[in-house]
Order: C-alpha cells, then sequence, then structure tokens
C-alpha cells in the first residue's frame, strides 16, 4: 500500500487506535479521537467490532456518519439495543467490554490518567492552575473494561512522576493485585498511544514501555519528551506510517468536517 506523505499527528494516532482494535470485540467508546478510531477500524479490519457509547447505544452500526458526542442520535440509530447510561455502565461491570477507549491531560508511569484539574490537591481543588473536563463516564470505564487504550498528546508537562490528580485508574501504584485491591475488576491499560508512539505497561511491574516509535521519533527523543524514565520493550519498532487510504478514508469518510481531526497544513 501506499505511504501518505501529509498525515498529521492525530492521524497517525487515529490509525494507531483503529489497529489496537481488535475484529468481533465490544468497544466502550470515549468523545474525541476514540470514536474516530473506532469507526476507522470498523471500515478497514474490524467490521464485527461492537461500540458501546456513555449515553447507552449498544451496537450500532454507524453508517450515517461520525458522532460529536456520546449523547449524538447517530449512536442510537440502528443499534442493538438502547438502554441508557445506567445499562451501558451495568455491561461493563458485568465484563462485557473489551475495551474501553479514553484519553485525559496528564500521564503517569502506571497509565493513570488526569483529566480533573492541574495544581495542588486538595488544597487547590477550588482555585485550580487549570480546570479540565473531568471524568464523564472515563473512571467508570477505566475501572471496569477488560483493557483500556489511552490517548494522550506526547509532552513533558503532560507525563509526570505524580498527577495531580488521578481521575481514571491505571494500575495504581503498580503493585501485585493493586487494581484489585481496590476493587476494580479490569486488567487496566493495555495501550498507551501519544503523539511520539505507542506503549504499553509491563507485565510485572505495570511500568509505561516503549513499544513502537512513530516516524521520525526514537527512543532517546521520546525519552527526553517524559518526566519519569521509560522502560524498553526489548524489540521496539517503528510504527508504519499511514496509508493513503486510511488518511483518505479519515478525511472523507470518517471525519469530512475536521470535527475531531484537524487537517493537514496546505
Amino acid at each position: 500500500m501506499t505511504v501518505s506523505t501529509d498525515y498529521t499527528a492525530q492521524e497517525i494516532i487515529v490509525v494507531a487506535g483503529a489497529k489496537a482494535l481488535e475484529d468481533n470485540k465490544i468497544v466502550f467508546v470515549g468523545t474525541g479521537l476514540p470514536m474516530v478510531a473506532s469507526l476507522l477500524a470498523i471500515l478497514t479490519h474490524a467490521p464485527g467490532l461492537i461500540p458501546v457509547f456513555e449515553a447507552g447505544a449498544v451496537g450500532p452500526p454507524l453508517k450515517h456518519g461520525l458522532p460529536i458526542s456520546v449523547g449524538d442520535s447517530k449512536t442510537f440509530t440502528g443499534a442493538s439495543y438502547v438502554k441508557g447510561l445506567n445499562g451501558a455502565f451495568e455491561l461493563t461491570q458485568r465484563g462485557f467490554a473489551d475495551f474501553g477507549f479514553i484519553g485525559g491531560a496528564e500521564v503517569d508511569m502506571y497509565g493513570n490518567l488526569n483529566s480533573t484539574m492541574m495544581g495542588d490537591f486538595p488544597g487547590g481543588y477550588g482555585k485550580p492552575k487549570v480546570r479540565l473536563p473531568g471524568s464523564g463516564g472515563a473512571s467508570d470505564m477505566a475501572a471496569s473494561c477488560e483493557r483500556t487504550i489511552l490517548i494522550v498528546p506526547h509532552d513533558k508537562k503532560k507525563f509526570n512522576e505524580k498527577l495531580s490528580y488521578i481521575t481514571s485508574p491505571g494500575h495504581l501504584d503498580g503493585t501485585p493485585g493493586a487494581r484489585q485491591k481496590a476493587g476494580m475488576q479490569g486488567k487496566g491499560p493495555y495501550r498507551l498511544i501519544t503523539t511520539k508512539g505507542i506503549f504499553d505497561f509491563e507485565e510485572k511491574t505495570k511500568r509505561m514501555r516503549i513499544l513502537h516509535t512513530f516516524p521520525g521519533e526514537t527512543i532517546e527523543s521520546i525519552q527526553a519528551a517524559t518526566g519519569f524514565e521509560l522502560l524498553v520493550a526489548p524489540d521496539v519498532t517503528q510504527f508504519a506510517p499511514p496509508t493513503k487510504e486510511e488518511v483518505r478514508l479519515i478525511r472523507e469518510a470518517v471525519d469530512p468536517g475536521g470535527v475531531f481531526v484537524k487537517r493537514a497544513a496546505k
């Protein structure tokens, strides 16, 4: 396949996110790039992927285009069933969500996410340096989905050893059984996708580990943009650039209005 030469950072994130999803699995989809990646997966290698949205829709075919929120009417059109917010989260708590797909503003080495506030907690909670959008259903997804896929823009200010606030739990402090002791059933973060590469979490320590570098990046450049020491997989490879067809699908079929994916500079 012909490789694209004008893809954006967001587009390679979308392609990587789509490829992390598997056919005939259930994915609990968060707002934004997770929606774009899920729809791209359905249009390419995973036509049997079953999306679930927080407002309660399960299994919509998404033939009428990209939803702009988890409560968009497009998420309900043709859905297998609609049970409301409580029903959607009940499904995850009963173990029926293979993947949860969420984003955040800040992440630590164990995949804990912050999307609540930047500043001192608890003293500065009322007057934070930055007020973020909050959890929505992300904390529930992180706690109950079998595996979670995380999206975070790669910046040293966003990759910190200690978070201002833990909104969505990852592997907590990385100790054995930490999630189960806290009452969570899912296995936690499976992949992290950033603007620089793809990461997993090492099985024993649960620490963030470089798995694939994006074109133009190296292990050294990624570490330099990270506020803690990363582990490195023994067989790190470069992730293939998006193909022209993948970029075309994103721009023309998935998000033609550029709602979530910024266009390449002309």
